[in-house]
Parts: structure tokens; C-alpha cells; sequence
């Protein structure tokens, strides 16, 4: 069925083209930033449907991918595999992420004061993406049908928010790593008490796997402590200490392959002393690959709103950085160097500090502190609702 002219005017379709064995379309929706002033600023959501080559024009069920984050955009597919061979695959760019009016470290920018950032980012939670996927839904699948949902991590968070507000729209909804908690008030507490524990399972099995490893981190560890200032600079600014050295377990503890990347990369921490009495300098290699490894660069919002996605009418209060102290004797880096036990990393965290240590995050240091002040967080999940779900 043909969108009406009305809708059309908020829906830009582009032709089909193709990457080996699929065929992709791409949309751009204008939506409003604000669901609830409809007349105010709008925003672009951009989304890509994906199918096998030949199968444009079949009745296939309709599948919509939220990726995980919050923060990252959609990805970019490349070749036919698992799903994208069966069904219609429409892939959103959330709002604020790759082609859906970035936020981006430059964009950002242009918002001059901290607190109209904060009032301008509280629309980029799980509550909006709801909305924007059901927009979205209304315009796509033929005669406004139901589709399947699949979650990934962050993905699923919202998935359960579309459940809460949104259930008419869904078929059915799959969860991957993304089942939120959904009490009343501020959650992120319960979630870093529990990831504080396996987080040291991990570090464990990383030091078992890599053992030669211990002296190699201790070694850097002292190295930055005795630095002046207490960390070397980073090569696109910001500075490298003990504690911004452990968040390399973000990505390192928890991703395929994580911890062969992670010892590859310590393998070439230290430059060759070419000139006799030069000294130990850590390497421009493990400086650059440092960086690389972290996203804030360009995604910002991750850091941003990481604990603003556990909140309802509750601020999180630097959360991880309030879990932490429970464990600091665990996760002090300079002291487990000086005992010359491993330096655990941390986890999917984000710790005030790596406003003022991180280059690209240094302008959102005041913004970040009122975010993680923010009571009036609108609810994320229906209990009642879910509690009698049908989907």
C-alpha cells in the first residue's frame, strides 16, 4: 500500500542497488526530536532494508535489527548470510548515530551550553528509538503489519521498551545479550554490582591465558604513574594513566578474540633503545592502538548516555565510578603494581574522570556531570504490561 502524500513528505526512499548477493534500499525519515511537540525541531532517521537478490518483490517477514551501544550505528552489510537470506532486514542507523543526524564530537560543538546539550540529548534514549521504529514500521512493512524484532545488547534494552509502549507493532522479539532490569529508579547500580564480578572472572582468565603478561602491564603501569603528571600525552591529545590504561577491558574482556588483540598489542608496548642511555619510552604503535581501540572519538554518545539508559526518575550518579570503590582494592592499578600482581582492566563502564583524561570528551565534562544528576527521567518499561505480554 502507497504511503499518502502527507507521509511522503516525511520519507525519502532511494532506488535499490546491490553488495554480492543482496539488494539494499536506503530511507531517510524525518521525525520529530520531541514526540510530544510534534511542530518542534525534527530530526533525520536513517534505515536500510536488506534482502536477497531476486526477492525484492516477495512476501517475506519483516525483521528489524536494533544494534547495541548506545550510541553506534547500524552495520554496513557486505555479503549474504544467516537471516539476510530470508527476510526483509531493515536496519536504522538510531537516532543521533551514522546517517540519522549524527551527534558527533563536531556536531555536538554547536551546542554551545552544557545544560541545553543535556535537554537536547535526553531525547536520544530507548524511548524515542520506540518511536522512531515505529514510524518507521508504519511507512515499510505493507498495510502498516507487525515485524520481528531482534535485539542486540542495547538492541535489547529497547526491544523491551517497544514491548512496554509499543506491543501492536511486534510479532515476535529476540533478545541477544540485551535483557535490561527493569525496577523502578536508577538499575545501573544492580547491573554494576553483578559486572564488577565478572569482570574479575575475566581478568582471571586472562592472566591464565597470558601470564607473561602480569610483569608487562605492572611495568607500564609503574611507568605511567612515575610519569609526570602521572600519564604520557596521547597523540591526538588527552593523556594515558594507570586508570585510563585498565578501560582497555571494554572492548578487550568481553569481545571475540579480545584477548589475543589485547596481548598482541601489549607485545609492543616498549620502543627499542636504538641510542645506548635513550631509556624506556612506550611506543608510538601502543600509543596509536590505544586510541583505536576506544570509540569516543566518534561516538560520543556512548560516554555520554552509558548510564542514562538504566535511568527512571532517578539520576545514576557516576554509578560504575560509586561501584568501583567498593572494589578498589581489587582495581587499583598502582598498588597491584607495586605487589607485582596483575592490573585488572574494567568493563563496559564509563568513570567521570574520562572526561578530563580523553581528548574528544573534554568539551562535555560539565554535561556529562548533569546528565549524571538528571532526575526526571520519563519511564523506559510498563511492568504491568509486560508482566501480561503476548508477543
Amino acid at each position: 500500500m502507497a504511503p499518502a502524500a502527507a507521509d511522503r513528505e516525511h520519507q525519502i526512499a532511494g532506488d535499490w542497488y546491490s553488495v554480492p548477493d543482496l539488494s539494499l534500499r536506503d530511507h531517510r525519515f524525518t521525525v520529530p526530536l520531541d514526540y510530544a511537540a510534534p511542530s518542534g525541531p525534527s530530526i533525520t532517521v536513517f534505515a536500510r532494508e536488506v534482502v536477497a537478490v531476486g526477492k525484492e518483490e516477495q512476501q517475506l517477514p519483516y525483521i528489524l535489527f536494533l544494534q547495541g551501544g548506545p550510541g553506534f550505528e547500524s552495520p554496513r552489510p557486505t555479503e549474504a548470510s544467516g537471516w539476510l537470506k530470508r527476510a526483509y532486514f531493515t536496519s536504522p542507523c538510531q537516532r543521533g548515530t551514522g546517517l540519522s543526524t549524527p551527534l558527533t564530537v563536531s556536531s555536538l560543538l554547536q551546542i554551545t551550553s552544557s545544560a541545553k546539550l543535556v535537554e537536547y540529548l535526553q531525547y536520544f534514549r530507548a524511548d524515542n528509538i520506540v518511536k522512531d521504529a515505529e514510524f518507521i514500521r508504519t511507512h515499510l512493512v505493507p498495510n502498516s503489519g507487525t515485524w520481528m524484532v531482534l535485539g542486540q545488547s542495547f538492541g535489547g534494552f529497547c526491544a523491551v521498551t517497544y514491548l512496554s509502549f509499543a506491543p501492536e507493532g511486534l510479532k515476535s522479539v529476540l533478545l541477544t545479550g540485551g535483557l535490561p532490569p527493569i525496577g523502578k529508579g536508577c538499575t545501573a547500580d544492580v547491573v554494576y554490582k553483578a559486572c564488577f564480578e565478572q569482570v574479575v572472572h575475566q581478568n582471571e582468565k586472562y592472566y591464565k591465558r597470558f601470564p607473561q603478561d602480569v610483569k608487562v602491564i605492572c611495568d607500564l603501569v609503574t611507568y605511567l604513574a612515575k610519569a609526570e603528571g602521572g600519564g604520557v600525552p596521547l597523540p591526538s591529545g588527552g593523556m594515558l594513566t594507570p586508570k585510563g590504561l585498565q578501560t582497555l577491558g571494554l572492548a578487550g574482556l568481553g569481545s571475540s578474540g579480545g584477548f589475543e588483540r589485547l596481548h598482541y598489542m601489549f607485545e609492543m608496548v616498549w620502543d627499542p633503545e636504538l641510542v645506548p642511555g635513550m631509556g624506556k619510552r612506550i611506543s608510538y604503535y601502543f600509543l596509536k592502538a590505544f586510541e583505536s581501540w576506544l570509540d569516543f572519538d566518534t561516538n560520543p554518545l556512548y560516554a555520554l548516555l552509558h548510564e542514562s539508559i538504566f535511568c527512571q526518575s532517578a539520576p545514576s550518579q557516576w554509578s560504575a565510578q560509586k561501584i568501583r570503590g567498593k572494589y578498589e582494592s581489587i582495581f587499583d592499578p598502582v598498588g597491584a603494581a607495586k605487589e607485582g600482581r596483575p592490573v585488572f582492566f574494567t568493563g563496559e563502564m564509563i568513570f567521570p574522570w574520562m572526561f578530563e583524561e580523553i581528548h574528544a570528551l573534554e568539551h562535555f565534562k560539565e554535561a556529562a556531570h548533569l546528565l549524571a544528576e538528571k532526575k526526571d527521567w520519563p519511564p523506559l518499561y510498563d511492568i504491568s504490561r509486560l508482566n501480561n505480554n503476548k508477543v
